[in-house]
């Protein structure tokens, strides 16, 4: 009986870590436009993978920076080149108010962005809470919207989806796809 509670109970959770995984939006769809202030962040990075994290700047932790630097500098050290990173900070009024202390532990590789509270909040926009990555393909698809437990990098959920978007072609042909970066990549990660 508690073997077949115990299947039961993992099958559970292994769905629910699926809807988890990638829930918050539809596949495979352009984002919603947003911006900060005058810029469109997902307009400049077409072409090109893209990573979004929603942090929010506390007095607690800002370790999620450093786990995300560590591991765009491992993906880019096998061959993963070209990907586009940013985080988003929370609108609240202690996010704000702390982005300073998240823009001095960032670093030129990751671009940073302070939300207006006079604007519409990019968070609810994407649909997203703290800690989420979305993942975009070059065509500015989502391929993944990554919720916590399973955002929390060293997982390997957050590099396994940014892994796929960069070599699988997840939403179908994109025109500004190129195998050759991936097979490089794949080869390089090898060594």
């Amino acid at each position: 009986m508690w073997a077949c509670l115990s299947l039961l109970l993992t099958l559970c959770l292994l769905h629910r870590g699926e809807a988890e995984s990638d829930g918050g939006g539809p596949r495979c769809q352009l984002p919603p436009a947003w911006s900060i202030g005058e810029e469109e962040p997902m307009k400049g990075a077409m072409g090109r993978v893209t990573v979004v994290a929603l942090f929010q700047a506390s007095n607690f932790d800002c370790s999620s920076l450093s786990r995300l630097d560590s591991l765009r500098q491992k993906l880019e050290g096998q061959g993963l080149k070209d990907v586009v990173y940013i985080v988003v900070n929370h609108q609240g009024e202690e996010a704000q108010r702390l982005h300073t202390v998240l823009a001095q532990r960032m670093t030129e590789n990751i671009t940073l962005y302070k939300q207006d509270p006079q604007q519409p909040d990019v968070w609810q926009t994407l649909s997203g809470e703290k800690d989420d990555f979305l993942i975009y393909d070059r065509c500015g698809r989502l391929t993944h919207h990554i919720s916590l437990p399973y955002s929390i990098i060293g997982q390997g959920h957050v590099e396994g989806a940014i892994r796929d978007t960069y070599c699988k072609r997840i939403c179908g042909d994109c025109t500004h796809e190129d195998e050759s970066s991936c097979k490089l990549a794949l080869i390089s990660a090898s060594y």
